[in-house]
């Protein structure tokens, strides 16, 4: 599992760097991380808040695992993790001064419940800083993946894009209190490896590629058809895709 986290975090490393900048964590912050996986965030925003505080969260024991002694090497002492749902977990109320969150917040069950509950969880004025995906067409490791794996399938967008729709996620976030929302894009590649090899034994583990190979008969077409698109897309850099996301931030 320290594998993949070291992918998530190596595929989204131009994205980061805009993700920092876009937070802004001040010296005293207390932080709340929504979806925090293997806690790079977490303890970016703890650095940041030197005589603050980070908190990641997420549903992932493993990767907490991961998260908190990759913290503890760091000699982190102000970030800590907790294994709960945003959804529904019972933050103190007006706890946090700013709520982040890279490409976590896609995923509840009950949207304007999981809005609703982050943002009670903010002080009066406490700002948060979101990325999401814009829209399955947007962002071509999806289309990519998806028409190697299933070329009958591609247009059916999963949860990962479920707040690529401005109008409705404003909307959402309104509804749960927040204010001043702005969208800003962003364009950067996503890096899936220095090489075709390395790619393909990553994608391979993804649940829909796995569960797609495990069919009778199917992988060596699946394998052939998932080897010839990463060729496709070498670069002088590995392998990368386009991608494109919204930067949402606003406050309660």
């Amino acid at each position: 599992m320290a594998d993949f986290a070291d992918f998530y975090d190596a595929e989204l490393a131009l994205y980061n760097a805009q993700f920092r900048t876009a937070a802004a964590v001040e010296r005293s912050d207390r932080v709340l991380d929504i979806g925090c996986g293997a806690g790079q965030t977490t303890r970016d925003a703890a650095r940041a808040a030197s005589t603050g505080h980070a908190h990641g969260v997420d549903v992932s024991a493993t990767m907490l695992a991961i998260a908190r002694r990759r913290s503890d090497e760091e000699g982190l002492a102000n970030s800590t993790f907790e294994e709960a749902d945003a959804q529904t977990c019972p933050f103190a109320p007006a706890k946090f001064d700013l709520c982040i969150s890279r490409f976590g917040i896609m995923f509840f069950c009950d949207p304007p419940a999981a809005f609703a509950n982050i943002a009670q969880a903010l002080r009066p004025g406490g700002r948060f800083a979101f990325l999401v995906w814009q829209g399955l067409d947007r962002n071509e490791w999806a289309t990519a993946i998806q028409g190697a794996v299933d070329p009958e399938s591609i247009g059916a967008a999963g949860k990962a894009f479920s707040l690529g729709e401005v109008l409705r996620t404003s909307e959402l976030l309104e509804a749960a209190g927040f204010k001043a929302i702005a969208f800003s894009e962003i364009n950067e590649p996503v890096f899936y490896g220095p090489d075709v090899e390395t790619a393909l034994a990553t994608i391979q583990t993804f649940e829909n590629v796995a569960q797609a190979l495990a069919r009778p008969g199917a992988s060596a077409d699946i394998q052939a058809r998932l080897r010839q698109m990463l060729e496709a897309h070498k670069t002088h850099h590995g392998i990368q895709f386009d991608s494109r996301a919204w930067m949402i931030t606003g406050r309660r």
